[in-house]
C-alpha cells in the first residue's frame, strides 16, 4: 500500500470504474431486472473492493478485498457469457468485455503478486529470488 497515497491513483481501480460505467450504461434500460441487477452489482463490486480494501490497515486485508474483486470482475466475465446466450450483446461487446474482465483480473492479481512480495521482502529478503525461481510468486 505505500507505493499508493490514495486508491483513485490504482490503475486496476481505475480501469474497474471505466468495467463498471460500461456495464452500467449498456443495462440502464433493460428489462430483465434479475440479470441486470445481477452484472451491474458485480460490476460496481470491483472498484469498491479495491477502494474498501486500500484503507483496511494492513497489506493482508487489502489482499483479502482484492482477492475479493478479482472474483466480481470472474463474475462479470461469466455474466457476460451467460448475456451472450441469452442475445444480450453483440458479438463485438462480448469480446471486448471478456478481453476487458481479462485484463482487469490479470491487473489485480498483480497486484496482489508484488503486495505478497513486499511482505516477504521484507521478512527475508534473500528469500524472493528463491521463491521466484521455484514459481511460489
Amino acid at each position: 500500500m505505500a507505493a499508493f497515497k490514495d486508491f483513485e491513483e490504482i490503475i486496476a481501480w481505475q480501469r474497474a470504474i471505466d468495467l463498471a460505467a460500461t456495464i452500467h450504461a449498456k443495462f440502464k434500460d433493460h428489462h430483465d431486472f434479475e440479470f441486470k441487477d445481477q452484472i451491474r452489482g458485480a460490476a460496481i463490486s470491483v472498484s469498491n473492493n479495491i477502494a474498501e480494501g486500500f484503507d483496511c490497515g494492513s497489506n493482508k486485508d487489502f489482499r483479502r478485498f482484492l482477492r475479493i474483486a478479482r472474483s466480481s470482475c470472474n463474475e462479470v466475465r461469466s455474466m457476460v457469457i451467460l448475456g451472450d446466450r441469452f442475445g444480450y450483446f453483440t458479438a463485438d461487446e462480448v469480446a471486448r468485455l471478456r478481453e476487458d474482465c481479462i485484463r482487469l483480473s490479470g491487473m489485480i492479481l498483480a497486484l496482489i503478486k508484488s503486495m505478497r512480495t513486499d511482505a516477504i521482502r521484507a521478512i527475508a529478503p534473500w528469500f524472493v529470488p528463491v521463491l521466484g525461481w521455484a514459481g511460489w510468486l
